[in-house]
C-alpha cells in the first residue's frame, strides 16, 4: 500500500508539473502573439500617415463641419478637411517623434549607466546627475529645453530626450552595480582588462533587454508629453497635423457641438499609447525568466 501511495503521488506530481509547464508555455505564447498583433497595429498606424493622399488634407469649404459618416469616418473640420486623414497623419508624426526621442533618451541612459562602472568618481557624478534631473518636473524641463533649442520637431525631440532618461538610467546603474561584483567581471579585471573593455564586452550585453523594454515603456511618456507641449503651443509647428495641434484647434469648436474633432484623435492617441505600454509589459514578461514562471 505504501508503494502504491508513493507511485500515485509521483504520478500526481508529474501531472501537476506538466500542467504548470503547459500553462507557462501557453502564457508565453499568448504574450508573444499579443505583442506581435499590437506591434502590427502600431506599424500600420505609423505607415498609414505616410500613405495618405495629400489631397485629403487640403481645404474643401463645401464639405466643412460634416459629422462622421461612411465617406468621412471621423467627420470633417471647419475647413472641410477629412479628420480621418488628419488623424492618421498626426499619429504617424507623433509616433516618429516619440520613437526618436525615446531612442535618444535610452542612449543617454545607457551611456551614463555604463559610465557608472568606470569607478567611484564616475558613479558619484552619474548619481548626482540622476538626482538633479529627477528633482525637476518633466514638463517644466521639457518646455525650457525645447524653447532653448528653437522649438519645432528638433526642439521637442531634444527636450524629451534630455528629460526622460533619469528613471531608466537609475535602473541601468543598479544593474551595472550588481554586474560589477560578478565573478567573470572580477576575473577579467584581474587579467588586466580595462574598465571600458569590461563594460563594453561583459556588462553592456546584459543591459540590452532592459534597454529594449525601457525604450517601449518610455514611448508613452514621450508621445503624451509631446502632445501636451504641442497642445499649449510650444511644440511642433501649427502647420504640421500633429495630434496635439488637432486637439488644440478643436477646443474652440466643441461648444458648437463638433465633438468628433477631439473625440477621435484623442481615442486614437490613447490606443497608440496603450499599445506601446502593452508591448513593453509583455516583452518584459518574455525576457524575464522569473516573470515567465509566475
Amino acid at each position: 500500500m505504501s508503494g502504491l501511495r508513493d507511485l500515485t503521488k509521483t504520478k500526481g506530481d508529474r501531472l501537476a508539473y506538466t500542467a504548470t509547464s503547459s500553462s507557462t508555455v501557453n502564457r508565453r505564447k499568448r504574450s508573444f502573439i499579443l505583442s506581435g498583433l499590437v506591434a502590427l497595429f502600431i506599424l500600420v498606424a505609423w505607415l498609414s500617415g505616410y500613405m495618405i493622399d495629400p489631397s485629403h488634407l487640403s481645404t474643401h469649404l463645401e464639405l466643412r463641419n460634416l459629422p462622421p459618416s461612411l465617406v468621412h469616418p471621423f467627420g470633417t473640420d471647419w475647413l472641410g478637411r477629412d479628420m480621418f486623414s488628419r488623424t492618421s497623419k498626426g499619429l504617424g508624426l507623433s509616433i516618429q517623434v516619440g520613437l526618436l526621442a525615446s531612442a535618444c533618451s535610452c542612449f543617454i541612459a545607457a551611456a551614463l549607466g555604463l559610465a557608472a562602472a568606470l569607478g567611484r568618481t564616475a558613479d558619484a557624478v552619474v548619481s548626482w546627475l540622476i538626482d538633479l534631473f529627477l528633482s525637476v518636473p518633466h514638463l517644466v524641463s521639457l518646455i525650457l529645453i525645447s524653447f532653448v533649442f528653437g522649438g519645432g520637431m528638433k526642439g521637442i525631440i531634444i527636450g524629451i530626450a534630455f528629460t526622460h532618461w533619469p528613471s531608466l538610467a537609475r535602473i541601468i546603474r543598479a544593474e551595472v552595480m550588481q554586474l560589477r561584483s560578478a565573478e567573470y567581471v572580477l576575473i577579467s579585471r584581474k587579467l588586466g582588462k580595462s574598465r571600458w573593455w569590461v563594460a563594453s564586452r561583459h556588462i553592456f550585453p546584459h543591459l540590452l533587454p532592459q534597454l529594449l523594454v525601457g525604450l517601449l515603456l518610455l514611448f508613452p511618456h514621450a508621445i503624451l508629453h509631446e502632445a501636451a507641449v504641442t497642445f499649449i503651443g510650444l511644440g511642433l509647428s501649427p502647420h504640421q497635423p500633429a495630434i496635439g495641434i488637432i486637439l488644440s484647434e478643436s477646443m474652440r469648436y466643441l461648444s458648437t457641438g463638433m465633438w468628433w474633432l477631439a473625440f477621435f484623435p484623442g481615442i486614437c492617441l490613447l490606443l497608440v499609447v496603450r499599445s506601446f505600454d502593452t508591448v513593453g509589459e509583455h516583452l518584459r514578461i518574455l525576457l524575464d525568466p522569473r516573470r515567465s514562471q509566475e
